[in-house]
């Protein structure tokens, strides 16, 4: 695979989001705008990258057995410092809002899932485009989810009112439910996308299912 097509699957064939279905705890629990999605987006992407760099290139002096523990250890470590990075420099508010997801990045399935499924298999350069395809794509995911509940709920979009006679805030969006009711009709719009392309090409789309077949985490005595 060229180094283009591993770093553009994460953005739309193989997207963490809206194909794969994994990271759907902070998906859905920080896209209340557009802001906390570039910021959480923009964290994992850090991790992803350094994560999947360092793995790659341990993975020939890591025993298979204590694989999966030594993965966490790693990305532990970078989570640690994205969590200082921003604690010292984001802005307060937008830290405050993204609260214990930006911890909980160590036990996120994309991150971990990356490591093991990717990295653990292949040299560094290939992992760190795989780390910045899989980050982006997670990262735009956000942001459009973000932007959309933040501008059906007032109006505005990265806290700029964008329709100043937006009055009254539509609080369904900035809640749960909106989280789920817009991410499902995101996913039925994409599903809507690949069964047209896959007429064109005259083949059949089967929509991805919530299974284990892009992860082999559990396989913890598997070669």
């Amino acid at each position: 695979m060229s180094a283009m097509k591993e770093f553009s699957k994460g953005l739309w064939k193989e997207n963490p989001v809206l194909v794969l279905m994994l990271g759907m705890c902070p998906t859905l629990a920080v896209t209340s705008s557009a802001t906390n999605g570039l910021g959480m987006g923009v964290a994992t992407l850090c991790v992803l990258m350094c994560s999947n760099a360092v793995i790659s290139a341990i993975r020939g002096i890591v025993p298979k057995k204590i694989r999966i523990p030594v993965y966490i250890v790693v990305i532990a470590t970078f989570v640690t410092i994205v969590d200082f990075v921003m604690q010292a420099y984001a802005p307060t508010a937008l830290y405050e809002a993204l609260g214990i997801f930006i911890p909980l990045i160590v036990v996120n399935c994309i991150v971990l899932g990356r490591a093991e499924a990717f990295a653990s298999k292949n040299g560094i350069g290939k992992s760190v485009l795989d780390g910045l395809g899989m980050g982006l794509g997670f990262t735009l995911s956000l942001v459009v989810l973000g932007g959309t509940r933040e501008f059906l709920a007032g109006g505005s979009l990265f806290q700029v009112k964008m329709v100043p006679g937006w009055t009254t805030d539509f609080m369904l969006m900035t809640s749960a439910p909106g989280a789920f009711i817009i991410l499902g009709l995101f996913l039925a719009g994409m599903n809507q996308l690949n069964i047209r392309k896959a007429k064109r090409e005259g083949k059949t789309y089967t929509p991805p299912g919530l299974d284990c077949r892009q992860c082999n985490i559990c396989d913890l005595g598997g070669e």
